[in-house]
């Protein structure tokens, strides 16, 4: 018989993916090809693509899908059963999701003496520097913009609506470049990024991953992109890590940082 506790996080998943009203995607992603295409106007709400996390829904919190939701858990789940000191961060956010999830596990699991770090833009996606990463010309998403960038205060109110809106909870607006090399955070026990470029992957790694604390988890929602796999191999050839990469999903891996 399932506890209350897993009830409510079971509940909050189905929430944030919207698998309970079902709304339609605005996009899809083949995840056999990684190539994306649009449909003449929207597509009907489907339970699989919804559960794979390769649609861009039209009204959920979150367009990462259940196995990349199911890998927070998990994470979140060990560090705090292993007491990994640190905070719980996401670099490119969308409608919050995914933060609200690890909100509620902090909630669900009556810790207080940790945070959750919202980072994004709050505008969408930056403009490719391919004269400075060369690996990001030609992926110019801004024209993504008008879906993938969130003002700040819906997200807060997207928190709000679940009731987890309150002191745990700080947001970090700014491009990762501006935001991140100044963040006023100690130690990080999970780092979860999702910003599909070769320069924000890296500023993200650079400025965050030395603060993710020993038996922490890093999560890369983009690994399927080949600027963001690129930047992740870059950084871990420099600094020498060599932690097995686990598969989540057709996007998404995971490693647990070594003592």
């Amino acid at each position: 018989m399932p506890t209350a506790v897993q009830l409510y996080l079971d509940l909050v998943k189905r929430a944030v993916l919207n698998q309970i009203y079902q709304d339609r995607d605005v996009f899809r992603i083949a995840p056999d090809t990684g190539t994306g295409y649009r449909g003449t106007e929207v597509f009907d709400h489907d339970a699989e693509a919804r559960a794979l996390g390769n649609g861009w829904p039209m009204q959920a919190h979150s367009m990462i899908g259940v196995k990349r939701l199911d890998n927070i858990q998990e994470c979140v789940t060990t560090i705090l059963a292993d007491g990994v000191p640190g905070d719980l961060i996401e670099t490119g956010v969308w409608r919050g999701g995914a933060c609200i999830f690890m909100r509620a596990l902090l909630a669900a699991h009556d810790v207080t003496d940790r945070k959750v770090w919202v980072a994004d833009s709050f505008e969408g996606m930056p403009a490719p520097d391919g004269d400075s990463y060369p690996a990001d010309e030609g992926w110019d998403l801004t024209r993504a913009n008008t879906v993938l960038g969130v003002p700040e205060e819906h997200v807060r109110d997207h928190f709000e609506r679940y009731g987890l809106l309150d002191g745990q909870v700080e947001f970090l607006k700014g491009w990762f470049r501006d935001t991140l090399p100044a963040a006023p955070i100690d130690r990080l026990a999970y780092l979860r990024l999702d910003g599909d470029l070769y320069e924000s992957t890296m500023d993200a790694l650079v400025h965050l991953y030395p603060k993710l604390s020993p038996g922490g988890f890093v999560t890369i929602d983009d690994y399927a992109l080949e600027p963001c796999k690129l930047a992740v191999e870059d950084y871990r050839t420099k600094f020498g890590i060599d932690e097995e990469i686990v598969e989540i999903d057709w996007s998404g891996v995971y490693w647990r940082k070594s003592a």
